[in-house]
C-alpha cells in the first residue's frame, strides 16, 4: 500500500443505507439478549473456548488443495485519511555495526494499530461497555497504564478452527459494498444459501465488503466517517449459532454508526457481551479469489496474535488453508 496511487485521498462518500436506526434503549435490551458472561472458564478466551480439539479436526479435514492465503495487509508507512497514525519501519544496522562476517542487517518495527490500517486482533480488553469489560469485569479495577489484567491477547493464545468467508460483493454481483452499507441478518442467510455455507458453532466468520478494491480503484477515503459493515441487528443471528471470532476487511461495524451515542456497536456487543474477538482490516481480495476458484467458501483458518502480556490485541496475519 506503501506509495501507491490509491493513497491519494478522495471524496467522502455519500452514506446511505446505514439504518434503520436504533435507540440506546434497544441497544441495551439487545445486549443484554447475547451476553454470554459466567459461560467459560477461563473467562478471557470468551468464545474461543467453543474451539474444541475435536473442532479443530474436523477444521483440518476441511484441507483438500493446500492452497494457502494469508490475509494481511502490508505494514503500512505511508499517512492518509484511513492511516493517521503510520506503522514505523527503518535499519537499525546496515551491516556496519557488528563484526564484519557475516554482515547483519536489521530493522525496526513499531505500530500504532488499533486504527484502520493494520490487520490486527481485538482481544477482550480491548471494549468495555458502560464500564464493564466481557464477564461483567470493571475496567476501571483491571486496565491501568501497564496493561490489562483481564482479557489480554495474552490470555487468547492462537486458533485453529474452521473459518467462513460470507463474499458479500460476490453474492450480490457487484464489486464492493459501498461505505455506509449496512449488512443485515437476512444477508447473511443469502450469502450462506448463495456460497454454500452454513456458520456454525465455533467458526471464525470474515466478512468482505470489497473495500480494498474500491480504494485501490477509487483511492482512500475516512472509513471512520463511512464504511460498511454489519448492522446490530445481525448479531443475535451470529450469537445464536455461537461463533468464535469476528473479521472482515472493515472493522465489522457500519459507519455511521446507526445506534444513538455508540460509535462501534458492534464491537460492543462481540467483544463485550459475546465474548468474541474481532479481526479488523483484513486483506481478503485473495481469498475471494481462491474461494471462487475452488467453488466453496469454508476451509481451514488459523490465527496466532503476539504473545503481549497485558496488551488489548496484536497485529496479526490469520491464514486461510483450502
Amino acid at each position: 500500500m506503501t506509495g501507491n496511487p490509491s493513497d491519494a485521498p478522495t471524496s467522502p462518500p455519500s452514506v446511505t443505507g446505514n439504518g434503520p436506526a436504533v435507540s440506546r434503549q434497544e441497544f441495551d435490551a439487545l445486549f443484554e439478549a447475547v451476553r454470554t458472561w459466567g459461560r467459560w472458564t477461563p473467562a478471557d478466551r470468551g468464545a474461543w473456548n467453543r474451539v474444541t480439539p475435536e473442532r479443530v479436526r474436523r477444521a483440518a479435514a476441511l484441507v483438500r488443495s493446500g492452497t494457502v492465503v494469508p490475509m494481511a495487509r502490508p505494514w503500512d508507512t505511508a499517512p492518509g485519511p484511513d492511516n493517521i497514525r503510520p506503522a514505523l519501519h527503518y535499519m537499525s544496522d546496515l551491516g556496519d555495526v557488528e563484526a564484519l562476517e557475516p554482515s547483519v542487517h536489521k530493522d525496526f518495527l513499531a505500530v500504532d494499530y488499533h486504527g484502520k490500517a493494520v490487520s490486527h486482533l481485538d482481544a477482550l480488553s480491548h471494549i468495555a461497555y458502560r464500564g464493564d469489560l466481557y464477564d461483567g469485569r470493571a475496567a476501571r479495577e483491571l486496565i491501568d497504564s501497564g496493561g490489562a489484567r483481564f482479557g489480554a491477547v495474552s490470555a487468547l493464545g492462537a486458533l485453529v478452527t474452521k473459518g467462513v468467508l460470507l463474499d458479500l460483493p460476490a453474492v450480490s454481483g457487484c464489486a464492493w459494498l459501498e461505505p455506509g452499507r449496512a449488512v443485515h441478518a437476512e444477508d447473511i442467510v443469502g450469502a450462506e444459501e448463495a456460497l454454500g455455507v452454513t456458520i456454525g458453532e465455533g467458526d471464525a466468520v470474515l466478512l468482505r465488503t470489497g473495500s480494498l478494491r474500491r480504494r485501490q480503484e477509487l483511492g482512500a477515503w475516512n472509513p471512520d466517517a463511512a464504511s460498511a459493515g454489519l448492522h446490530v441487528d445481525a448479531m443475535p443471528l451470529l450469537a445464536e449459532r455461537g461463533i468464535a471470532l469476528l473479521g472482515g476487511d472493515g472493522d465489522s461495524d457500519v459507519r455511521p454508526s446507526p445506534v444513538d451515542g455508540l460509535h462501534s456497536p458492534v464491537h460492543a456487543l462481540a467483544i463485550a457481551a459475546m465474548g468474541v474477538p474481532l479481526l479488523d482490516n483484513l486483506d481478503l481480495e485473495a481469498l475471494s479469489a481462491a474461494g471462487a476458484a475452488a467453488g466453496r467458501y469454508a476451509f481451514l483458518f488459523l490465527v496466532a496474535p503476539l504473545n503481549v502480556p497485558g496488551g488489548t490485541g496484536s497485529p496479526v496475519n490469520p491464514i486461510a488453508v483450502l
